[in-house]
């Protein structure tokens, strides 16, 4: 099997390892940075924070703290036409997938112009940008390793992504102690939106055995230390297991796709606002009930990695019990199982549904072959 691995400049985990972005801006020369982040993660004084360090390494700092929780190409332009003519030479996504995704979609606009919508799809961007350093605040995304930015399109109704290497990092900081203060809502979504990432590149049709090694720990983290992290935040080892199964769990996806799960919450998004990592969330069993013949092995060594105790029993037993073992997590952390505790009214999933098979891009990567009957079945199930 022919496989590439793609990663940023530079990956560096572990706590107190924020303290290293001046000497990394200085290896750059970066002189003028701009730190992207959200209203939240702002006023929790994190974006301040990695200010400071920046200034102590004589770089010149401005801050854009207007990141929308899910990004969409109208705000992105927005801010590409404010910063234009600022002429910054670093930019520094700090916080969740949102504001990591802006500062890339910033990145390629600043350096290349025109519009987001332009560069949407696989290797549209025509070259490097300006060059990016990511901080994530949560544990949850992979944003900061991968090379993906999603919008969404107002006008359309839809998500897109801008998929191209030039979005890489040149610096992936992962610093767990930026996720301490993490709210436990925010704590929920992200952290099984990373252990579904591992989930559905390790099962996905373009798995390969470096993302399955990783991806496969990535689960044993997460799993071990969401319910942890959810419900004692202050428990920083949890917080920091946490971290660093989300960051192999985001290696893996980058290198290995997501898949139907991923594709079904697109629409739920866009059109509901449903966060991303809710979105997922609840989504998970009902798309894993379907994929179970695909793979069994496989979904019977995701059951021993979410916890289940698999001996004595079959290939489809395990992988079963694995699909309750997901609704259980699900529930514990807070997580909807059905669709209709978000408001999600029964006659829009057939419209949900045909726009979920327009999501090709991520559906080759299933490993089952979806017809829209199958889609149609599983958004009935969620609902």
């Amino acid at each position: 099997m022919i496989y590439q691995i793609m990663l940023p400049g530079k990956v560096r985990f572990g706590v107190g390892s924020l303290d290293t972005i001046g000497d990394e801006a200085n290896k750059l020369a970066a002189k003028h940075a701009l730190i992207v982040t959200d209203p939240g993660v702002y006023q929790a004084g994190i974006a301040d924070s990695v200010k400071e360090r920046l200034s102590k390494a004589e770089l010149s700092v401005d801050i854009f703290s207007e990141a929308e929780p899910e990004p969409t190409f109208p705000r992105l332009n927005a801010a590409a036409e404010q910063f234009g003519k600022e002429g910054y030479d670093l930019l520094v996504g700090v916080g969740g997938g949102s504001s990591m995704d802006t500062a890339k979609g910033l990145s390629v606009l600043l350096a290349h112009g025109g519009k987001g919508q332009d560069y949407g799809g696989v290797d549209k961007v025509p070259g490097p940008g300006i060059p990016i350093f990511t901080l994530p605040t949560t544990a949850g995304t992979g944003s900061e390793v991968t090379n993906i930015a999603i919008f969404g399109d107002p006008s359309k109704g839809r998500k897109l992504g801008l998929v191209s290497r030039h979005l890489l990092a040149r610096l992936a900081l992962v610093d767990p102690t930026l996720t301490y203060g993490c709210p436990s809502k925010v704590t929920a979504a992200s952290g099984i939106d990373a252990l579904i990432h591992a989930i559905e590149c390790y099962t996905g049709t373009k798995a390969n055995t470096f993302s399955d090694a990783l991806a496969l720990e990535a689960m044993r983290l997460i799993a071990g230390s969401l319910r942890t992290a959810v419900k004692n935040g202050s428990d920083k080892e949890a917080r920091n297991r946490m971290s660093e199964g989300a960051l192999m769990a985001g290696i893996a996806f980058g290198n290995s796709g997501v898949a139907a799960v991923h594709a079904l919450a697109y629409p739920l998004g866009s059109r509901f606002h449903v966060p991303h990592g809710v979105a997922n969330g609840l989504l998970l069993a009902y798309v894993t009930e379907c994929n179970l013949p695909a793979n069994l092995p496989k979904y019977a060594t995701v059951a021993q990695m979410l916890g289940v105790k698999t001996q004595g029993l079959s290939l489809q037993e395990a992988a079963e019990k694995g699909v309750e073992a997901m609704k259980a997590l699900a529930k514990d952390i807070g997580i909807p199982l059905h669709l209709r505790e978000l408001g999600v009214p029964r006659e829009a999933l057939e419209e949900m549904a045909v726009t979920t098979m327009e999501v090709t891009r991520l559906l080759a990567n299933n490993p089952k072959e979806l017809t829209l009957d199958d889609v149609r079945r599983i958004w009935q199930n969620a609902w």
